[in-house]
């Protein structure tokens, strides 16, 4: 695995918590009010660097390479069965070991996901909530409706055998190159950005994405063989388990909480990995298909991605939250990347919203 080369004023530390040592940047004054950093799924810490850099003046960012990625302690897996506690516990144990008590969170995709699972079990630790293109709160794969109804009681369609091998045997082999329709070059241009954009750190975000832990512990993880199509439930360990609907935790004690932090939700208006018609998802591909066997839409119909989250906030809000939903145009899945400028008018105005 390549080294990610960091920008100036970014620096780099290894940090041990009560439960993970991991590479950590950080940016701006000690002083600083807080803003946590998750990245998302096959990438690192790393994606955040220049929303960090650009934080107004007072704020410190804190970016960590989450468990299961970049520099995170190899032999610290995720216990899928966990849900994403696992993450939202590390993120709070970091907060903790720098000795803040509370910090704004932004998270990208799976990062996203993590500050779901956070909101439920330790909503007094964050200030604000910032979710670029968040994956569904009810997970990924597997559900039929707004709601998060599961396709089948086994949950088949999610978890680590959803997996596209040949794409993690690829980040393994540390593929960069364009020859293939699944090196990890052509999904993240053809994916993590809308086409034809490329960002000037191509090369550091490819590096990035190749520093997934690859293994049946870590990504894609386990599964089990399942009767009902297509033929894979989830395992018990890595992050692809993590996120299956499987093991979601109960919106009715966000809902119930009286600590109700505000939530920014923020989105490409062409996003393909988390949409209510994802290609990443087997609703989706069957539909299309791309998968055979497909049972129909009755049985396995698209997973609705963004009506799940909007389900989710809407029912926030009528419990006392508050959430804005905003969409950057023509941008993909990483619109603080694409349109930073964009998202950082909507970022910063949230952060100043909330006076520590």
């Amino acid at each position: 695995m390549m080294p990610v080369p960091t920008l100036p004023g970014i620096t780099s530390h290894m940090v041990t918590s009560a439960r993970i040592t991991s590479r950590v940047l950080t940016s701006g004054p000690e002083t600083g009010t807080a803003v946590l950093f998750l990245h998302g799924n096959l990438s690192s810490a790393t994606y955040w660097e220049e929303i960090m850099l650009a934080l107004p003046d007072g704020y410190r960012g804190i970016a960590p390479d989450q468990r299961g990625y970049g520099d995170a302690d190899i032999n610290a897996k995720i216990d899928a069965t966990r849900g994403l506690r696992d993450l939202a516990d590390d993120a709070v144990a970091l907060l903790d070991q720098l000795g803040v008590d509370k910090a704004h969170v932004a998270g990208h995709s799976m990062g996203g996901a993590v500050i779901w699972q956070m909101l439920l079990d330790h909503p007094d630790r964050v200030h604000s909530a910032t979710v670029a293109c968040p994956g569904s709160p009810f997970g990924y794969g597997g559900t039929k409706d707004a709601a998060g109804t599961p396709c089948y009681d086994d949950f088949a369609g999610s978890g680590g055998g959803i997996v596209n091998p040949d794409l993690a045997e690829r980040v393994t082999n540390g593929d960069r190159g364009t020859e293939s329709q699944t090196s990890p070059r052509n999904v993240m241009n053809g994916f993590y950005w809308k086409p034809p954009f490329v960002p000037a750190r191509e090369e550091d975000l490819l590096s990035s994405m190749l520093s997934q832990h690859i293994g049946a512990q870590d990504y894609p993880g386990d599964s089990i063989t399942s009767a009902n199509w297509p033929g894979s439930a989830p395992g018990v360990w890595g992050i692809a388990n993590a996120l299956s609907p499987k093991y979601i935790g109960d919106y009715n004690v966000l809902y119930n909480s009286p600590v109700k932090p505000p939530i920014l939700w923020v989105r490409g208006s062409d996003d393909q990995i988390v949409s209510d018609q994802s290609l990443f998802e087997f609703g989706t591909l069957g539909s299309m298909g791309a998968v055979p066997g497909w049972p129909g839409a009755d049985v396995f119909p698209p997973q609705p991605m963004v009506s799940q989250t909007r389900y989710m906030l809407d029912k926030y809000q009528a419990a006392g939250g508050q959430y804005r939903e905003e969409v950057i145009a023509d941008t993909g899945h990483s619109p603080f990347i694409e349109k930073p400028d964009v998202f950082n008018a909507l970022f910063h105005a949230q952060l100043r919203a909330i006076t520590p």
